[in-house]
């Protein structure tokens, strides 16, 4: 009888081993030692589109959730900017939002335990910018170009936390080296602009440009800066004890 180690199931376990291995020590690691302290902006990010989901359905709670949080291209670009923080927790209406909860407790809880809390923020709000961004920019070069949009996309709303989402599962594959991962999550969403060439599908290929960009420039540069920093750290700590050991002593 073969040995399940060296049968397909042993090549499966090792392909798991691979791709995942890395990540999974890192979220267990991290669990086991915070349980569930250890994820509190996914806890938060979920509870905020909960309630901006509730609100929304409420009597006027639609007007307070259109001028805090809705995003459109028609909008002036301050409005937009100063919207996208929180556009970034408002689902879409005809979505069900059991979909966005879960896809941002899992997604960001999983890019917190691996990124970090402040490089999460930071790639949830690029990749949200960029598809904003990118909106604009599609109904101002109009239907005639190929990722041009007709005038009528101006108003589409234009919210929730699907690029956001799309943006950090393509950086925590990086950082875990996931690359089978990675490349399914990118196959999926060109394919989806393809498919289905709407606001939303092109606007996540926005989203996964961005979050590559992002995970490249991390590989480049992610150390650099921090050996600047020690390196005039110790510098710094150098030059003050020479100055101390040149001052002249006190009789």
């Amino acid at each position: 009888m073969n040995d399940q180690r060296t049968g397909p199931l042993g090549h499966v376990r090792r392909a798991a081993a691979a791709e995942w291995g890395q990540l999974y020590s890192t979220v267990r690691t991290e669990l086991v030692r915070k349980k569930f302290a250890a994820v509190p902006l996914a806890t938060t990010a979920t509870l905020l589109v909960l309630m901006f989901s509730i609100v929304q359905h409420l009597p006027g709670g639609g007007r307070f959730v259109t001028h805090v949080g809705v995003v459109k291209a028609a909008l002036p670009l301050d409005v937009s900017l100063l919207r996208t923080p929180l556009s970034l927790y408002v689902p879409a209406l005809d979505l069900p939002v059991w979909g966005a909860l879960a896809q941002v407790f899992l997604v960001f809880g999983i890019a917190e335990l691996v990124l970090g809390r402040r490089l999460t923020l930071v790639v949830a709000y690029a990749c949200t910018l960029a598809g904003t961004l990118f909106a604009r920019i599609g109904v101002a070069i109009g239907p005639d170009h190929l990722f041009g949009f007709p005038p009528e996309v101006a108003h589409v709303r234009d919210t929730g936390p699907s690029a956001a989402v799309v943006g950090l599962a393509i950086v925590i594959a990086f950082r875990c080296r996931a690359w089978f991962t990675g490349g399914v999550v990118a196959a999926v969403m060109v394919g989806e602009a393809i498919v289905l060439p709407n606001l939303a599908g092109l606007e996540h290929v926005a989203a996964l440009v961005a979050a590559v960009l992002i995970a490249a420039a991390m590989e480049v540069f992610g150390d650099f800066w921090p050996r600047v920093l020690a390196g005039v750290t110790a510098a710094t700590a150098v030059a003050t004890e020479a100055r101390r050991r040149r001052a002249p002593v006190a009789p």
